[in-house]
């Protein structure tokens, strides 16, 4: 008995990484609530990869002290309150339903990406924007930003770059000394893609105003993130209800945790219960981008679309709480912070 319980010690000891967790922490306009303009998460894995899913307007800039360190960013869209066209003033400045920003004309993910010399994974058609954004915040006669020489990266990466897929494109992420390696995979969203105006040159926007038109950079996306400990993780970016939630995040990928943007366009304070209990079906679900100041010293407001939402859904919900670490085991079940 006791050779065995020594043997499976060691095969514990020998795969530290699944018996760890997931840390996911909401980076808000202010600290200990869920904010109308609240987007940006950063997730941790166990083996020390760390990302910032959406720049969002959610941070300061490329040296928010909040950030730490930060290995990718991930990009859904181009709209500007998730690629950045501006950026937070202070913590907890203006109003939870309008917090303080100020312009950010390269575009927060850029600022981001640049300070972070972190890798950017996107759409080809979307990097290749904040690519020039890098550009124009280094200034010229620096090296361009370019596309990472291969779709799987040691981290911290020895100079920003992006990862060269698309839509159903894999890329991985390792940290340096580890065995095992983190999976980003694109995936569909349901949504427009258009750039937000501030971001373009004068002469563009000048040009497109003549007749009505916007600036498209191709599809918006989301993503399928594998950590190393086994939790799948579903980041579904602004998007309506569609059937490959089933077909392909569920079925295929066996996302265990959701994290669903609300908001008013895409309509899933309408259609979010039945994509999450019938569709998606995780283990638990975490909300986000939800358009309203939906909390109040840190606690829910019971009049709120998002309260409303949160009676039909069926998995374990957590709100995004800004500043407050989550932690998720292999099955996507929150096991502190929530």
């Amino acid at each position: 008995m006791r050779i065995a319980c020594t043997a499976f010690a060691l095969l514990l000891a020998a795969f530290p990484a699944l018996a760890q967790n997931v840390k996911i922490t909401p980076i808000g306009s202010h600290p200990g609530e869920l904010c109308a303009n609240d987007r940006a998460i950063i997730f941790e894995d166990p083996t020390g990869v760390r990302f910032l899913y959406d720049a969002a307007q959610n941070v300061t800039g490329g040296n928010d002290p909040r950030l730490g360190a930060i290995h990718l960013v991930l990009l859904t869209h181009m709209h500007g309150d998730h690629v950045g066209d501006q950026k937070l003033k202070a913590p907890g400045e203006g109003t939870c339903a309008n917090s303080a920003r100020v312009p950010a004309p390269n575009s927060l993910t850029a600022e981001v990406v640049d300070g972070k010399n972190a890798v950017l994974v996107t759409t080809r058609a979307m990097a290749s924007f904040i690519h020039n954004k890098v550009g124009a915040i280094r200034g010229s006669g620096s090296k361009p930003m370019d596309f990472c020489p291969t779709l799987a990266a040691t981290v911290p990466v020895p100079a920003a770059c992006s990862s060269r897929i698309d839509l159903g494109g894999v890329f991985t992420a390792q940290a340096a000394g580890a065995q095992q390696r983190v999976e980003f995979t694109i995936v569909y969203s349901a949504h427009v893609n258009d750039v937000g105006p501030a971001l373009l040159s004068k002469a563009q926007q000048d040009l497109l105003k003549a007749d009505g038109a916007q600036l498209v950079y191709g599809p918006p996306v989301g993503f399928v993130v594998k950590f190393t400990n086994g939790l799948v993780a579903y980041l579904s970016s602004d998007t309506a209800v569609f059937g490959d939630m089933k077909l392909v995040i569920s079925d295929f990928h066996k996302a265990n945790l959701a994290v669903i943007n609300l908001g008013p366009n895409p309509g899933l304070f309408q259609s979010g219960a039945y994509a999450i209990n019938d569709l998606l079906k995780p283990a638990s679900v975490i909300l986000t981008h939800v358009n309203e100041a939906a909390t109040e010293g840190g606690k829910l407001k019971p009049n709120t679309q998002t309260a409303a939402l949160m009676k039909q859904i069926k998995p374990s919900a957590h709100l995004a709480i800004s500043e407050r670490t989550m932690e998720f085991d292999g099955k996507g079940k929150c096991v502190s912070g929530c």
